[in-house]
């Protein structure tokens, strides 16, 4: 039941990053004509988004999880008794928040390096 609820959580965060890359991507196009200019304003909004996937990790366990898209995902059914419902997908949801932010970061500091190898360059 839980690889369940991990998976449903990676689709509904994963949704929302692909809209903040679509975001971040189009802003990059923008200033295409300055690469180095694309790829440091990528890095910054990347960070950002990598921050607020943080914060959301940290207010997940607290967060009811009835308010979010992953109960609607479930079906409104998690197969979990109730008493422990709270704190397993909490903690499913936090997990996969930080995974992702992890590997946000990651991308942000790729990009910043690429920015700067351009303009030593």
């Amino acid at each position: 039941m839980q690889d369940r609820i991990r998976q449903s959580a990676d689709v509904s965060i994963r949704r929302g990053c692909g809209f903040g890359l679509l975001a971040v991507s189009t802003a990059m196009v923008g200033v295409a004509h300055d690469v180095a200019l694309a790829a440091y304003g990528g890095a910054v909004m990347l960070a950002l988004m990598g921050a607020i996937l943080g914060l959301k990790g940290l207010r997940a366990p607290y967060r009811s999880y009835r308010t979010t898209e992953l109960w609607l995902l479930l079906d409104r059914n998690h197969g979990l008794p109730e008493a422990s419902a709270q704190p397993v997908i909490g903690g499913i949801l936090r997990e996969r928040y930080y995974w992702h932010a992890r590997w946000t970061a990651a991308l942000s500091l790729g990009l910043w390096l690429l920015s700067l190898l351009l303009r030593l360059a």
